[in-house]
């Protein structure tokens, strides 16, 4: 039987800020999802396609009530391990944002709970999903290790961007929440597991919560030698001069990602648009100069956000209906999470931290 001669995953949608309501479009326009019920806390303003949506205020009654196959949690990071578990143990599958947790911990528990009662959990990554970030992992592999990752995402963000990421540094620092998605294309590329973590960052404004910092920076170490160095940055004061670097340098040349020069910081599409990718071969003749010139490859045509979203459920439901293997999924989710919060905890103590 096909996907679509089968019966739709009956979801709910839990968080209905930007990525939440990115998902929720992405099942309203899959027919293999029927969409029967959203969550959100307060009111909130919804697009055309989603009004006819039934909202309740609290994820747990809206576990009870609708009985869901798929629970998608797109909630604050705070909520996502409970609201994870719960689910898992009423019986659904589980799609939830990134971070999987705010602890290790907590994010171990998640995994323990899809494995004990045989649900599959995808943890949204959505550059997983996305064909020009799937090459740069692929040409960076194809040069060899060790390597060196130099790779930043800082937001210069204002308005209603910079409430949401106060709002978010509640509980989780930006090297936390954006970082685990870069931590995780180091991974993929080096395949070595990371063995030390070191962190600095600094608050840089009075409207960030005491105790909390809107500028941080990692360096990783890993078994093979690589080394690592994620950047992020959030608020009014963050320069928008060389905010997105992503660079991959190997003993054999270096990949390189070419963004537009008139992207925008606060631009979401900015943060998973490559514009070109650049092949740099190290290579040198007898004569000391290079052999092969450098590769431009264009990434016109791309999906921008929202298509991403659709993509990242497309493989929901392909994990769903097919049985998918997710078992490395989980397991660098929880990897990838552990480099970022032992970084975070790096910055608070001035210590370096051995994994």
């Amino acid at each position: 039987m096909s996907n679509s001669e089968q019966n739709p995953i009956r979801v709910v949608v839990a968080g209905l800020g930007n990525m939440g309501r990115s998902h929720a479009l992405a099942y309203h326009r899959n027919p293999g999802f029927e969409i029967i019920g959203l969550v959100n806390r307060s009111e909130v303003t919804l697009p055309e396609e989603l009004e006819g949506y039934r909202i309740l205020p609290d994820f747990f009654d809206a576990l009870h009530e609708f009985k869901p196959d798929l629970a998608s949690i797109a909630t604050y990071s705070d909520s996502h391990a409970d609201y994870a578990v719960a689910a898992l143990e009423e019986g659904c599958h589980v799609f939830v944002e990134k971070p999987l947790a705010t602890t290790v911990a907590d994010a171990k528990r998640v995994v323990d709970a899809a494995r004990a009662n045989g649900r599959k959990l995808v943890i949204g990554y959505i550059l997983r999903h996305h064909p020009s970030w799937m090459r740069l992992i692929a040409e960076a592999r194809a040069l060899g290790g060790p390597y060196v990752f130099r790779m930043n995402l800082n937001q210069q963000s204002s308005g209603p961007t910079w409430e949401t990421h106060k709002q978010l540094m509640q509980t989780t620092p930006p090297i936390v929440d954006c970082g685990v998605h870069y931590v995780d294309v180091m991974c993929q590329i080096t395949d070595a597991k990371p063995v030390e973590v070191r962190g600095m960052g600094l608050r840089l404004t009075d409207e960030v919560a005491p105790g909390m910092y809107n500028y941080g920076q990692l360096q990783v170490l890993f078994a093979d030698r690589s080394v690592g160095w994620y950047e992020a940055a959030w608020g009014p004061m963050i320069s928008e001069t060389a905010f997105f670097v992503k660079d991959v340098i190997s003993p054999n040349g270096s990949v390189s990602i070419i963004m537009d020069e008139n992207a925008k910081s606060d631009d979401i599409d900015t943060h998973t648009k490559t514009a070109r990718i650049r092949l740099h071969p190290a290579a040198t003749g007898t004569d000391g100069r290079f052999t092969t010139p450098d590769t431009t490859f264009s990434m016109e045509g791309e999906p921008g956000h929202q298509e991403l979203c659709e993509r990242e459920q497309a493989f929901v439901l392909k994990a769903i209906r097919e049985d998918v293997d997710l078992e490395r999924h989980m397991d660098d989710a929880v990897r990838s999470l552990a480099v970022c919060l032992a970084a975070d905890e790096s910055v608070r103590t001035g210590k370096a931290v051995r994994l």
